[in-house]
């Protein structure tokens, strides 16, 4: 059951106690209050170890407030770290937009070091200057940051999609486009649970993950699965996206001439695909793979092309289930 509760930033922190005696389990905090004010957010996560340290917390940041100090705190806590990846306006004469790669590659990288769940919100089309090619591009290197998820509001609000400007860098067939491919991206890989393996699985087609997630889009849209179809990822079965990364995967691989790999392909999709379900449902699964699952856990799975070439398959079931650690599997 969601329990859902209004509080204002100076509240929050007061109201810590109450939210666990009211048996919420995850709060979602997104104050700006608090995720521009550093010292506010510190004190905050504090307070979160002190009152409520088996409340689960997704909170919004400030890229610019993610240092080591926020980090360190976070360590101690169950909770998802949110933020904006967003160009800004240049200045001067050539006015334009610009995109910090090394600013959000340094804040991704404390983040992972740290061993910290965090997700992305990108945009489109809400700036003048911006262009489809260069949401491409921000989307291509966000994936490689690792996050958790990416969240695309305008695909989730009307409002917001119809904030979208039509300018001669973007025209109104080029917003379509980039919201179908943030749609794809939404469905194949936040709701599928892809992180753990999308970079290596998409190293094999040898194609940016935007023209991976233009295809998909495609494949959505001929499936009856799209974004104009009313099609909500979030509310189906993990088990349905499954099925639809494995078959879309299926077809890129026998398209790109790839498909004796595609072996180790579907055994990772599935393994890490049923630990999710372990970790979110709480139940034991059995599951039977081409491949021994301390192989396919190894760093050689990394590259599935190599791995294919020099690892042998060995059919094998396991059982997967959840410790007081986290989740782990035994062969049977």
């Amino acid at each position: 059951m969601i329990k859902q509760f209004e509080y204002t930033s100076s509240e929050l922190e007061s109201k810590l106690s109450e939210c666990v005696k009211n048996g919420v389990t995850e709060l979602s905090v997104h104050d700006q209050i608090l995720a521009k004010d550093k010292g506010r957010l510190l004190k905050f996560l504090k307070a979160v170890e002190r009152e409520a340290p088996d409340l689960f917390v997704s909170f919004t940041v400030d890229p610019h407030n993610i240092d080591m100090d926020v980090c360190r705190q976070c360590m101690n806590l169950n909770c998802s770290v949110e933020m904006a990846f967003e160009p800004v306006l240049a200045e001067g004469k050539n006015q334009g937009l610009l995109f910090d790669k090394k600013f959000y590659s340094r804040r991704c990288a404390a983040l992972n070091n740290a061993g910290l769940v965090f997700g992305v919100s990108l945009s489109f089309a809400e700036k003048p200057g911006d262009s489809l090619r260069d949401f491409c591009d921000r989307l291509d290197f966000t994936l490689g940051q690792y996050p958790n998820h990416i969240d695309f509001p305008q695909t989730e609000d009307s409002e917001l999609m119809a904030g979208a400007r039509v300018t001669g860098l973007f025209s109104g067939e080029n917003i379509h486009f980039a919201r179908n491919i943030a749609f794809a991206a939404r469905t194949f890989y936040s709701a599928g649970r892809a992180v753990p393996w999308f970079i290596s699985v998409l190293k094999p087609l040898k194609m940016p993950a935007s023209k991976f997630f233009a295809d998909f889009a495609e494949w959505q849209r001929v499936n009856n699965c799209d974004f104009k179809s009313g099609f909500v990822p979030e509310s189906v079965p993990h088990e349905e996206i499954e099925k639809m990364q494995l078959n879309f995967l299926q077809m890129k691989y026998e398209e790109k001439r790839a498909l004796p790999v595609f072996a180790a392909v579907k055994d990772l999709v599935r393994l890490n695909g049923a630990f999710s379900r372990v970790v979110s449902d709480g139940k034991n699964i059995e599951i039977e793979t081409s491949y021994n699952p301390d192989d396919l856990f190894g760093p050689e799975c990394m590259d599935i092309e190599s791995f294919a070439n020099d690892v042998c398959m060995e059919h094998c079931k396991s059982l997967l289930f959840l410790t007081d650690e986290g989740p782990d599997y035994r062969i049977i």
